[in-house]
């Protein structure tokens, strides 16, 4: 299997770091700035004997070097700063997925694309647009990382192992993200039956937060620990076939009364891409979050496709 990684920053030299560490691919990290992936290439190749794998990375600014690959992971952009909405990041990380977008075409015509440049939802959309992928093909990283932070934080409140709380987070990856206490699951039970209203609201508020937060504690730059770990947990779903369920940016067509956007919902995952998408029965309050999420993802990419 080979899984080329498109912009070797911290995201992207993360995302490759874990690829190889569990030894489910060749790797090929590409990036235009001079010497940065293939310096990254060298370093982590160099790690191979100590940790214990044989997959072999190259690095190069050269886009014809991801051909024939199986997965194209898109992280190249510009990072959040503090102050900075993922919504700013449009229009400059447009232009980069539209560039991006014509070298997948010409060399991995049959690959499947993650995307994770922010804001991810419109770059998820902007990159199924300008491939003319199947929307199976396409995915978007950012649910699956909201959702983890979420039982992050889920687990601290409880002082218990993340791996006994299922927690859900839909929507937009950004402001408008729609926390789902109700299909939130500590121990089986939901949370909103364990936890008062109040401390239910700090949890979510908290989610919300959770990247900004990190964006502001590190002064310049974003996360990347987490979201190559996100990264990983997709591409180990395509390659292993699990047929898992994932919440990921993905194109609705018709599903929750919503088409033509990109955004944040349950699918399943497995060697073909997006199989199925999963819906949920919404309340009513869900309902108007979720179409309110919707309208936002629509409005920005209005600004980039005039309707």
């Amino acid at each position: 299997m080979k899984i080329s990684v498109i912009g070797a920053g911290n995201v992207g030299g993360l995302a490759a770091m874990r690829i190889l560490e569990r030894g489910i691919a060749e790797v090929v990290l590409v990036d235009i700035v001079k010497g940065i992936a293939k310096a990254k290439a060298f370093d982590l190749d160099d790690a191979r004997s100590i940790a214990g794998h044989d997959n072999f990375i190259e690095g190069s600014e050269d886009f014809s070097q991801i051909k024939g690959s199986d997965i194209v992971v898109v992280t190249a952009g510009l990072a959040r700063k503090p102050g900075m909405t993922r919504e700013d990041l449009l229009k400059s990380n447009y232009e980069i997925a539209k560039n991006i977008s014509s070298h997948i075409k010409r060399f991995s015509p049959d690959s499947i694309i993650i995307a994770v440049s922010n804001p991810v939802d419109i770059m998820t959309y902007v990159l199924l647009k300008e491939t003319g992928f199947d929307k199976k093909r396409v995915i978007g990283m950012g649910a699956n990382l909201d959702s983890s932070r979420f039982n992050n934080l889920i687990s601290k409140k409880f002082n218990i192992p993340g791996s006994r709380i299922k927690a859900l987070v839909i929507g937009s990856h950004g402001e408008s993200m729609i926390p789902l206490p109700r299909f939130s699951l500590v121990k089986g039970k939901p949370l909103t039956k364990i936890l008062s209203k109040d401390d239910v609201e700090d949890l979510v508020k908290a989610t919300k937060n959770r990247g900004a937060g990190i964006v502001s504690l590190y002064g310049s730059g974003s996360a990347y620990f987490a979201p190559g770990a996100a990264i990983l947990e997709i591409c180990m779903a395509i390659i292993k076939n699990r047929d898992a369920v994932i919440p990921v940016s993905a194109y609705l067509d018709g599903e929750y009364g919503s088409s033509g956007v990109c955004i944040g919902v349950p699918a399943r995952i497995g060697r073909d891409g997006i199989r199925k998408i999963v819906e949920l029965k919404l309340d009513q309050e869900e309902k108007e979050l979720f179409s309110a999420s919707v309208k936002s993802i629509k409005e920005s990419i209005s600004i980039i496709y005039k309707q």
